[in-house]
């Protein structure tokens, strides 16, 4: 009796079994199909299936021709044919029985006809497990079904023979301890400990990747401190493993990277918001003091924003990241003045400084207050839902996401007589810090203002010359 999770898959890889078996070759569903399959996982809106074979890549390609709807082969040198068919994709590898230069992360790829020899180059036990089509049997050579049922994080050989194989597989092991809830056998952490290192000749595309994948599982808590514990994390992100302040004895202020853990857990698996939140607190080290008032940590937003933006583009995010990110981390501390009161232009300032991430900023600020007293969340809780309400009140008015200047360029150029230039620009700013103090002005208005500053600024102009 085929159980019923599995027949989406068995549907759409059937027919691809059967030609193959028909050629005499045996192919595999593999990985984490495979995983997920046994966790009871919903796989009929799935599009993406990896499966291995003994074919050599040449026969694969002729086997999948007529069957597939498209066909690719950038990866047929490491011995993997891509194909379409009915809007699902299917990998299609050959058994690999894989060296790697130490030095490397690049494989020299030798093929197997066993599929135990493929299993046994895979990350972790619960990947290494493979179902045979087209009638499905479970091939588990290393244990990973009783591994999975059990909560266990192991490697098919030894951690240190799989994380020099690919010693990203170290920063993997985070993703699946948080991610499926999974507890790394104490040789596998010590592997890490010893290995860290390694992580240094993985690609800082690949890591960036990676951790990304960590950081919007439900809860990545787990998967952080293990990065943390095991000093994997200083080798690609250092200034996070400095947040782990010494608690001062006497002011007792929270530990900043237990706190920044809190923070991560709590937002939305959002990737933006996530990363907002993992580096909102990274400019706390260098701004510590401790004085009579306590424990204090002046412009750490301003001092972090740029250690954020610096650690971002060492790992090669992109432009827009960036920005996005070091900007959320500019601006997390902004709300925290708003119990001295804000007016209008300061709601404004605040809509159009978070501009597209004001969403991000909201709950980042929100999920900042992990305090345990009660009522000091609460009145950070009424404080922010009174301030989206003003948000809202003007938003209906005002317009605020598009906030602008009352008159544009062309009016200004054509109402002074100017060329495009820099008193253009600073006209723009001018009527612009006028648009965020008073709110709209409307045309008329707008022009009398300009007028009046431009003669101020024509008459300042005259008493230097």
């Amino acid at each position: 009796m085929i159980p019923d999770r599995l027949r989406p898959v068995l549907e759409r890889t059937t027919p691809l079994a059967e030609r193959f078996a028909a050629s005499g070759h045996r192919i595999y569903l593999v990985g984490g199909v495979v995983r997920d399959l046994l966790l009871g996982r919903d796989m009929s809106t799935g599009r993406d299936i990896d499966l291995t074979t003994d074919a050599r890549p040449e026969e694969t390609k002729r086997l999948v021709k007529g069957w597939a709807d498209s066909v690719w082969t950038q990866g047929e040198r490491f011995g993997t044919i891509g194909c379409r068919k009915d809007g699902w994709d299917f990998e299609i590898t050959t058994h690999r029985a894989e060296a790697y230069d130490p030095d490397s992360r690049k494989p020299v790829v030798e093929f197997s006809d066993a599929i135990e020899a493929d299993l046994s180059r895979r990350d972790f036990t619960v990947n290494a497990m493979a179902l045979a089509l087209p009638e499905p049997v479970l091939i588990d050579p290393f244990g990973g079904a009783d591994d999975l049922a059990a909560g266990r994080l192991r490697t098919p050989l030894s951690p240190e023979v799989s994380f020099s194989d690919d010693p990203l597989r170290m920063l993997r092991a985070a993703r699946f301890i948080a991610g499926y809830g999974l507890e790394p056998v104490p040789e596998l952490t010590a592997a890490v400990e010893a290995m860290a290192d390694r992580i240094e000749i993985v690609s800082a595309e690949r890591i960036r990747d990676e951790f990304d994948k960590l950081i919007v599982v439900d809860d990545p808590s787990a998967g952080l401190w293990f990065l943390a514990d095991t000093g994997l994390i200083d080798r690609f992100l250092p200034e996070f493993g400095k947040m782990r302040l010494e608690q001062d004895p006497i002011h007792r202020h929270k530990d900043v990277l237990t706190h920044t853990i809190a923070v991560v857990a709590k937002t939305r698996p959002d990737r933006l918001v996530r990363l907002g939140a993992l580096y909102h607190d990274v400019g706390k080290p260098r701004t510590r003091s401790i004085g009579d008032a306590g424990v204090s940590f002046h412009h750490h937003e301003v001092v972090g924003a740029r250690m954020t933006r610096e650690r971002m583009k060492a790992l090669k995010y992109s432009t827009d990241d960036i920005e996005a990110v070091s900007r959320l981390v500019f601006l997390h501390l902004r709300f925290h003045t708003y119990k001295m009161g804000w007016t209008d232009s300061a709601v404004r300032r605040f809509v159009r400084d978070a501009d597209d991430l004001l969403p991000e900023l909201i709950e980042l600020t929100r999920c900042d207050c992990t305090t345990r007293n009660e009522k000091k969340a609460r009145a950070l809780s009424r404080r922010m839902d009174e301030l989206e309400e003003r948000i809202a009140e003007l938003q209906a008015r005002e317009e605020l996401k598009s906030i602008r200047p009352d008159l544009d360029g062309n009016q200004v150029m054509a109402h002074l007589g100017l060329a495009p230039g820099r008193d253009v620009g600073e006209a723009l700013d001018f009527l612009l810090e006028l648009r965020l103090e008073e709110g709209p002005l409307g045309t008329d208005e707008a022009y009398e203002r300009l007028d009046a500053w431009w003669a101020e600024r024509q008459a300042a102009a005259g008493s230097t010359a």
